[in-house]
């Protein structure tokens, strides 16, 4: 791996747990952030393996230090979602080879969003059945609310990452 590109992995893995602690808004369980941004980045940028070390390793720094419940019996199932969505992102980015068009872009970040949101539901039902603390409303209340605020975010980054991505590559690029 070229020093570039490790540095710029690097960079939005750091970026990742930054936009994790620096969450706009955050009600009950709804947190309303960018965080996907940097795993986007790296997926569409590099392919699915950064994606996958961005989304993992970013999730688990902030699960370890600034989540507030450290590493517990369902830490696995806190990284999973940000861990398979850089996956699955490169794995369409490398399929595509790298050139998306606007509807994929859009596409692609919304399926992340729902893929996201799903497993993050899953991970809060197992956390509040195994640690007594579940309840319809907290783990179902706003599913929708989560999913309408997903899809919104997914059209806000692909109208930033096209521009973005051919910056990056150009930059990468260069000797």
């Amino acid at each position: 791996m070229k020093t570039r590109r490790l540095t710029t992995i690097s960079m939005l893995t750091a970026l990742y747990v930054v936009l994790s602690i620096l969450t706009p808004v955050k009600v009950a369980n709804f947190k309303f952030t960018f965080e996907a941004f940097p795993i986007l980045v790296a997926g569409l940028l590099f392919g699915p393996l950064d994606g996958l070390y961005v989304g993992g390793i970013g999730s688990f720094i902030y699960q370890l230090l600034f989540s507030g419940y450290g590493i517990t019996a369902t830490t696995p199932l806190w990284i999973l979602p940000h861990a398979l969505s850089g996956l699955l992102i490169g794995f369409y980015a490398k399929k595509k080879d790298f050139s998306l068009n606007f509807i994929q872009t859009v596409l692609i970040t919304g399926i992340s969003a729902l893929l996201v949101t799903s497993l993050n539901l899953l991970a809060l039902y197992v956390d509040s059945k195994l640690f007594g603390y579940y309840s319809d409303v907290l783990v179902f209340g706003n599913l929708f609310f989560k999913i309408a605020v997903g899809i919104i975010l997914a059209v806000i980054y692909s109208l930033a990452l096209p521009k973005l991505l051919a910056y990056l590559k150009k930059q990468l690029n260069r000797d």
